[in-house]
């Protein structure tokens, strides 16, 4: 691939990953206010799992290129953009586009990566990180010495919530399979085989007044028992519909139904609150204020990770020529971290 050349990845329709396809063209050039970004590792995540299928519920129309975050190094900047940017290494959230050698974005929404922090290592904390961090401060305002639930205490976003959770003195009650255990059990984690014992009860023998906290991703009827298993005063926070991922139908159906359910418990007089949660909420009322609280909550997500309070767990590293062979690394549900493309 020459200097000048940009090579991206295409989601043509509802396809398995062997149909994923490949563009090249030229390498972008800046605007005013814009940089391009060359790649250096973008993540493989639940949301491009969900694409794919066509159930991701505000996924563009295809074709389009997937890629939900990604971190590189400032290739070439547009006018109004200091120069001093080239050659920094920055991360940005981007929902779609960062499956790409080189991307063009706005200079605003780039966060700086701190020196010694690689980029496969700060890319596993990118999203995930920020959902993790904004979820747990800014939702849940979590204190220390409360009790919260984490489903899938393993995955992307509960591991990062595990490891902030922990950092902050809150004690951690996390579901997960059996093979997990031991990982979370060192961490101090109480881990709960979801598999093979009952969540709702074995909650309430480790936790008999409820948890402060329940942060879910999995949506049905796991949503309806976190509600259940909050103290009072406690919130709930759902981020997602991992139940749903292989239902057929209308994508927006399962998001509609938890904002739903959202509502009409924050509308009982019982002084619990309920979330769903989504990063990007609050841009379309004012960007800057989105910004800030992105580039504030990123800086704290990679000191957390440059204090070892969250961990990067790289499942796997495989060049951009190989996604589909990442994709199905990553649903396979086989490994534990994220996977990661690199050039």
């Amino acid at each position: 691939m020459s200097a000048t050349e940009r090579i991206e990845v295409v989601l043509p329709g509802k396809v398995e990953p062997e149909g994923l396809e490949f563009r090249r063209g030229p390498v972008p050039v800046p605007g005013e206010g814009q940089v391009v970004v060359r790649m250096e590792a973008t993540g493989v995540s639940f949301a491009e799992q969900q694409m794919r299928r066509g159930r991701y519920y505000d996924q563009p129309p295809f074709p389009f290129v997937p890629g939900y975050d990604l971190v590189g190094t400032v290739h070439a900047t547009g006018a109004g953009v200091g120069n001093g940017l080239v050659g920094k290494r920055v991360a940005a959230l981007t929902k779609t586009g960062g499956w790409a050698s080189h991307v063009l974005l706005d200079a605003a929404d780039v966060v700086e990566v701190p020196e010694g922090v690689g980029a496969a290592e700060a890319e596993t904390a990118v999203v995930n990180g920020i959902t993790a961090w904004q979820m747990l401060h800014r939702k849940a305002r979590i204190r220390s010495g409360r009790t919260i639930l984490v489903h899938g205490a393993n995955g992307g976003v509960g591991s990062m919530l595990v490891g902030l959770a922990l950092a902050a003195g809150v004690r951690v009650i996390g579901t997960a399979s059996a093979r997990h255990h031991d990982t979370l059990r060192a961490l101090g984690v109480t881990p709960i085989d979801y598999r093979t014992e009952s969540i709702p009860a074995r909650v309430r023998e480790l936790a008999p007044n409820g948890v402060d906290a329940v942060f879910d991703h999995v949506g049905g009827r796991s949503l309806t028992d976190s509600w259940g298993l909050l103290a009072p005063g406690g919130t709930l926070v759902s981020y997602g519909s991992a139940a749903t991922r292989d239902d057929t139908g209308s994508k927006q159906w399962p998001v509609l139904k938890l904002l739903g359910r959202v509502w009409m418990w924050n509308a009982l007089p019982n002084g619990r609150s309920a979330y769903f949660f989504n990063v990007w909420a609050g841009k379309a009322f004012s960007e800057r204020r989105f910004r800030a609280r992105l580039r504030a909550d990123l800086t704290e997500v990679f000191t957390a990770l440059q204090r070892g309070d969250i961990s990067a767990a790289v499942a796997a590293e495989l060049p951009l020529a190989q996604v589909a062979e990442a994709l199905r690394l990553a649903e396979s549900g086989t490994v534990s971290g994220k996977v990661v493309l690199v050039p």
